[in-house]
């Protein structure tokens, strides 16, 4: 009975201040989640996504970069970050996206930031030992190297993901993709030096490593999802078309398997 009085003498509470702050903030943090999802649920019933935006929540994420990536020029355009702007780049963006939509580009993978660091990591590896290569080959006495055109057929099924592939063949240099087979998947790439075989595998293992990075970072097998804009693409039903009759008919020949005569040279 004495031991109350002596505590309130002392200044000091039975319940310890500490404990008290921690069972607050587990409350709040309760609170806070309860209502969140609350919330969260409320907009999924009676909030419904425009048709412009996009139908899933892929084709969501890609229409909001869009947007944020336009909004972002139209600021550095202008030179000066203000509210004004943002807002004026964010409508001039929605006016863009709306009024004058581009096709839509199929979402149907997932992103590996660490297996997209790996990709960065070697563009810049690639880069300058390319570079190095074909700046000796410019400067060094004796007969210019022997370029040529090497056909290469890659596994990767989603047009956005071959488009980034394409690009980094681009920009190492000693290699541009001159034509693209879109039904077939292959790529029709000049390279500066295919004087040796061992050059020429040089090239192809480059090639291999691009198409399993991609893969890695982008398509893999078990995260792949088909979009659905496929089957509202009348080109994608008549390249199908065209691939199913060949299957059917053995007799049609695949001229662009037909190996060259010129060892490769075009």
């Amino acid at each position: 009975m004495n031991d109350g009085p002596e505590q309130q003498q002392d200044g000091r509470s039975p319940v310890p201040v500490r404990s008290r702050i921690i069972t607050a903030r587990r409350v709040s943090l309760l609170f806070l989640f309860w209502h969140s999802v609350t919330v969260f649920v409320w907009m999924r019933e009676h909030i419904h996504i425009p048709r412009w935006l996009g139908s899933d929540s892929r084709e969501v994420a890609v229409r909001l970069w869009t947007l944020a990536w336009l909004t972002f020029v139209w600021v550095l355009l202008w030179g000066t970050v203000s509210w004004a702007n943002i807002l004026g780049g964010l409508v001039l963006a929605i006016a863009i996206v709306t009024l004058l939509p581009l096709p839509r580009v199929p979402v149907e993978g997932r992103v590996h930031p660490i297996a997209v660091l790996v990709i960065l990591v070697r563009l810049v590896i690639d880069f300058f030992v390319s570079s190095a290569q074909v700046a000796w080959a410019a400067i060094r006495p004796g007969k210019p190297p022997l370029g040529a055109v090497i056909r290469v057929r890659v596994a990767i099924k989603s047009d956005m993901v071959l488009t980034l592939a394409v690009d980094y063949l681009n920009l190492v240099p000693g290699t541009m993709v001159l034509d693209i087979d879109h039904r077939r998947r292959i790529l029709y790439i000049h390279v500066f030096d295919v004087r040796t075989e061992k050059k020429v595998q040089a090239f192809y293992d480059q090639v291999a490593f691009v198409e399993r990075s991609f893969i890695r970072a982008f398509e893999r097998d078990s995260e792949w999802h088909p979009s659905p804009y496929h089957g509202l693409d009348d080109e994608y039903h008549r390249v199908h078309d065209i691939g199913r009759a060949e299957t059917d008919n053995p007799d049609v020949a695949d001229v662009a398997d037909v190996p060259p005569t010129d060892g490769g040279r075009r």
